[in-house]
């Protein structure tokens, strides 16, 4: 039985190749029970993402989870469900293509792959893909600006995991955060000006990332330090004052207590403060996904005018805008030096 991954075709004086393997968290396959039953299993049984004994924790996700949750998630995926399917995954490829057409002509010798942490395509066929292409040098590229251990640290286990198994590793870089990046920053406030442009300046912008649990930071997880330096460094970039820009966070699941405050709590309580006209934005997400387009742009929208709120305006993710995919450009062009 053959233990390693080798290539039995290999000749001396091949080309040898710089793979760029692009990531992110992954979708379902279908807005439907049946694969979100699938996708849900894997995200939850990911170790890095639900810190429990795993014992327990099964039980607990194959018995009352993973019976209930599927069929909830699937309504929600259909409502941004695209003819081009999962917007996640659609923009990722979009995103994939220009950072390719960006630097193909002055590294001819790049290879590019997409793989997501959970679902399709997976980050193991998207190395096999750059390993048949014989990269001997791979930089790998989570799109999640503010590193987190459930996150960016769980897509290095993926990598290293699938690395394991070959014969022949390659030489490895691995981008772990780009919270603070200048051209990142930039991108981000130009974004927020010109929807201002277009819908006029909000009382207050919400800066809302992705929730974990609080214990995650008391164990050393840099993630809300991360995040709450983005914020300080956009509102010192467009000029805000702090009354007029705030964090928060979102999509907390369970009952432990998580990073706060809560998104759909703070809107709940703006309204009361004569806070009525907001604008929300979530910068840890580089592609508008289910927790932006229905969390945000629907769910939250709802707790906000129905506790007395006016105007509610949710600012899309930077998605494959050319700022945006000038900041990959830009990673990656730093991170492969000495290589191409």
């Amino acid at each position: 039985m053959v233990k390693y991954v080798g290539e039995k075709d290999y000749e001396h004086g091949t080309k040898e190749s710089v793979g760029i393997l692009i990531t992110n968290l992954g979708t379902p396959d279908a807005p439907d029970k049946k694969e979100l039953k699938v996708y849900l299993n894997q995200f939850l049984s990911d170790p890095r993402v639900i810190e429990l004994p795993k014992i327990l924790w099964q039980i607990l996700l194959k018995l009352v989870i993973l019976q209930i949750r599927p069929a909830k998630s699937a309504e929600a995926y259909k409502k941004i469900w695209t003819k081009n399917g999962s917007p996640l995954l659609d923009i990722s490829k979009r995103q994939l293509e220009k950072i390719k057409s960006s630097l193909s002509v002055l590294y001819p010798n790049m290879i590019f792959e997409v793989g997501m942490r959970y679902g399709n395509p997976s980050i193991p066929n998207a190395l096999n893909n750059l390993q048949k292409q014989k990269v001997r040098k791979l930089l790998v590229l989570p799109m999640y600006p503010q590193y987190c251990a459930a996150t960016t640290g769980s897509t290095f286990d993926e990598v290293t995991n699938t690395l394991q198994k070959w014969r022949w590793i390659p030489e490895l870089r691995f981008i772990n955060q780009y919270f603070e990046d200048d051209k990142y920053i930039q991108a981000l406030s130009n974004s927020i000006k010109s929807f201002w442009n277009k819908h006029s300046k909000p009382q207050k912008i919400i800066f809302s990332f992705h929730g974990i649990p609080k214990r995650y930071l008391l164990n050393g997880d840099p993630y809300h330090c991360f995040c709450l330096k983005t914020t300080r460094l956009v509102k010192e970039n467009m000029g805000l004052n702090d009354d007029e820009i705030m964090t928060t966070f979102q999509s907390r699941f369970g009952k432990a207590e998580w990073l706060q405050p809560y998104t759909s709590e703070t809107l709940k309580e703006l309204p009361k403060r004569g806070i009525k006209d907001v604008h929300i934005i979530s910068p840890g997400f580089s592609s508008d996904c289910l927790e932006t387009l229905e969390e945000l742009e629907e769910e939250n929208r709802e707790y906000f005018m129905e506790s007395g709120g006016e105007k509610y305006k949710y600012i899309p993710c930077l998605n494959d805008d050319d700022e945006h995919i000038d900041v990959f450009v830009n990673l990656i062009k730093k991170n492969i030096q000495g290589w191409a």
